[in-house]
């Protein structure tokens, strides 16, 4: 008979952060390697962003997240990207992809339904203002007060980043900007509920 005392409570957070790490770290990757493919062989890969109101550009509403316009074009998304990302997917992985799912798409087909004709849309930046939109959102929909925390604190540093969902500097798709961040919040309330609580500890004296 023992004197002391264990827990055997198997915490999911340590399982979930590395299954959000891995994805993230995955995908960031093969970011890299598809502008490294566009950069380094005549395929042109930009070529199959979304281009509006055209029936070969809604192969873009699929790609155009992964593609970018240069090197320093996706360093500069990959900044914001990774974290939020990973941010998104450790509340819940399975409910981070279908939230990513919800904005890839609402980013995507508003895009192509208002942008300018003869343009073409293409860089994570929509996923970016998306997962921050959630981010922010999803707390006030779960009713969770560390979500409201992450959410306010996000709003702070980060809030002026929204700024670019307005018409700016040509060459900027504010346009997948402003939808992105549209379905963010789409996605926040689609999948809201609250997280689900860590298993019971079991004692044993």
């Amino acid at each position: 008979m023992s004197n002391g005392w264990r827990w055997d409570g198997r915490s999911t957070w340590g399982p979930q952060w590395r299954t959000a790490g891995v994805l993230t770290l995955g995908f960031t990757a093969l970011l890299w390697v598809l502008e490294t493919i566009d950069q380094a062989t005549p395929l042109y890969l930009d070529d199959d962003g979304v281009v509006p109101r055209t029936v070969s550009g809604l192969d873009g509403i699929l790609w155009a997240p992964m593609l970018h316009a240069g090197f320093a074009h996706l360093m500069g998304n990959t900044m914001l990207l990774a974290p939020l990302m990973l941010l998104t997917l450790v509340g819940g992985v399975a409910r981070g992809l279908a939230a990513t799912g919800i904005i890839w798409v609402v980013a995507g087909v508003g895009t192509w339904l208002i942008a300018a004709p003869g343009t073409v849309h293409l860089g994570a930046s929509s996923l970016v203002f998306g997962w921050l939109t959630y981010l922010i959102a999803r707390g006030f929909y779960a009713r969770s007060i560390a979500q409201v925390v992450l959410g306010v604190v996000l709003a702070v540093l980060l809030g002026g980043t929204l700024l670019g969902v307005l018409p700016g500097q040509p060459g900027i798709s504010w346009q997948g900007h402003l939808f992105g961040a549209i379905g963010g919040v789409i996605a926040a309330s689609a999948l809201r509920g609250r997280p689900r609580a860590l298993p019971a500890a079991d004692y044993s004296y």
